[in-house]
């Protein structure tokens, strides 16, 4: 009876998943292995070789693992810093970190077009202090930024989940036996949060490398990652085949990356609160 009604409350997500995940891989699949005819085919997959598709796609690749790196600079400290924290005091640090998640992500990426042309507020503050003015703006740094801003607290948060949950008797047993604050960290923390970084690492470089909106417009179009490539296909070209192909190519990365974060993350403690 009970095992009825888990079932039963089941339904909507089972309809859900059907709808707009099963279905949606479905068709991707069927348009990326088949040519205008319907006949079968490899050559909307083996596209990605062409020299300006694979172009799109190591450049893609270059700055999603630089942004994943920074991401991983920034965040291991910061959460280690939050986790450090007396009281609840922390919860609330992590709670405005991410509040602006909360807001579209169109709109964050668009606030920093504000931020980073060349009559934005940092060159306004450049110039303001008799500075030389910086070309940010339609550059892959301009993109890198928006990768860092929007997927960081997709690496705090793992990070900062497995860090709470380590044990303080096992640091104090280390210094007890002479480890000092590096050896404590290289052979007991590090280690330890290892799913965490993960994790985290998968968080962000899936998105940094599939992603088109930020490099779209914080790129000005004039840097095409792969994930353009892939959204030109089919919104302009309207070649829904070709577009299909590349964006399995994409998710045999993302398939590698779950594989990665099951191997190292066995037990899910790397897991975003």
């Amino acid at each position: 009876m009970k095992s009825n009604r888990i079932r039963l409350l089941a339904g909507p997500y089972l309809a859900w998943a059907i709808a707009f995940i099963i279905i949606p891989l479905v068709m991707v699949f069927y348009y990326g292995l088949t040519d205008k005819n319907g006949m079968f085919t490899f050559d909307n997959v083996l596209a990605i070789a062409r020299p300006e598709h694979i172009k799109s796609l190591w450049i893609a690749l270059l700055l999603a693992l630089i942004s994943t790196i920074i991401c991983i600079l920034l965040a291991y400290p910061l959460a280690m810093i939050l986790v450090n924290m007396k009281g609840n005091s922390d919860k609330f640090i992590v709670l405005i970190f991410i509040l602006p998640m909360w807001m579209n992500f169109l709109l964050r990426t668009m606030a920093w077009q504000t931020l980073l042309e060349n009559d934005g507020v940092i060159n306004s503050i450049l110039k303001f202090m008799h500075l030389p003015t910086l070309t940010l703006i339609n550059t892959p740094y301009a993109i890198i930024f928006g990768m860092i801003y929007n997927f960081l607290p997709f690496m705090v948060l793992p990070l900062y989940n497995v860090l709470k949950k380590i044990d303080p008797n096992v640091i104090n047993a280390a210094r007890d036996l002479g480890a000092n604050s590096v050896q404590t960290f290289l052979h007991i923390t590090l280690p330890l949060s290892v799913p965490g970084i993960i994790s985290g690492i998968t968080m962000v470089f899936v998105p940094s490398l599939t992603t088109f909106v930020v490099s779209d417009l914080l790129g000005g179009s004039k840097i095409l990652l792969i994930g353009n490539v892939i959204e030109q296909e089919f919104t302009s070209n309207s070649n829904w085949h070709l577009g299909s192909g590349l964006s399995i190519v994409l998710m045999i990365f993302i398939v590698i990356s779950m594989i990665v974060t099951a191997i190292f993350d066995k037990d899910g403690e790397g897991n975003a609160l």
